[in-house]
């Protein structure tokens, strides 16, 4: 199953052995537009099970699995699923893992903890990719400025310091606990009550919104308590 001209929406399969970490990363795809989940994998069987029952376009696969790997699920995928594309989310950090990844062709590797715009970002580039393949599939014959256009797009755009290398006194896994805490808050949280669902400080929390707030991510109201003090209630943008 290829995405075809139309760009129907393109079906995820996530195969992640944490199952919160599983659901954090669906309702982030969720949020792209264009992108469903259609299922969840923690083992190999599973996920060869669910690769021929669903025939996903796209398949987030992480490297460490019960007894097995990631990388031996690419490698199948390339095998027997041709049609579907991979992006490696995961904790492994080993030039190798990269470089098996790269070599068997996943479309991207991402480093846990996933932050949402790192994946948003991958999400739109596989999109874009797949809409230029797919006009150059309607043309008779391709020029060199085509396909040099075509791997420009696939190419990985340089992320936003902010994002890729947070500054100083941003600690990332924090700071995606703090996205993630923000993200599930439809109605908004404060710095406190932040503080006190993650274990820091509320002076801590508060640097931390103040960071996604400059990102561009979360927004900040203020909301005036019982004693008429205003607070910063922060929510993340939809």
């Amino acid at each position: 199953m290829t995405v075809q001209s139309q760009l129907p929406t393109v079906e995820v399969l996530i195969v992640e052995d944490d199952l919160r970490i599983a659901e954090i990363h669906r309702r982030f795809i969720e949020k792209v537009e264009g992108f469903a989940v259609v299922g969840i994998a923690t083992d190999e069987s599973q996920a060869k099970e669910q690769l021929d029952i669903l025939r996903p376009h796209l398949a987030l696969l992480d490297i460490y699995l019960p007894g097995s790997s990631g990388l031996d699920i690419l490698q199948y995928i390339r095998q027997h699923y041709r049609d579907t594309d991979a992006v490696m989310i995961t904790a492994a950090k080993e030039a190798e893992a990269i470089r098996e990844a790269v070599r068997s062709g996943a479309f991207d590797y991402i480093m846990k903890p996933l932050i949402f715009d790192r994946l948003q970002e991958t999400l739109l580039r596989y999109l874009d990719f797949h809409r230029e393949l797919n006009r150059l599939n309607e043309n008779r014959s391709i020029s060199q400025s085509d396909v040099d256009r075509l791997l420009a797009g696939s190419a990985k755009k340089e992320s936003s310091p902010e994002v890729s290398f947070p500054p100083k006194g941003i600690d990332k896994l924090t700071l995606v606990k703090v996205t993630q805490t923000i993200s599930q808050a439809p109605d908004g949280m404060t710095a406190e009550q932040i503080a006190k669902l993650i274990g820091v400080s509320r002076s801590t929390s508060r640097r931390y919104l103040e960071h996604l707030v400059s990102l561009g991510t979360v927004y900040a109201d203020l909301s005036y308590g019982v004693v008429g003090r205003p607070e910063r209630v922060y929510r993340q943008k939809k």
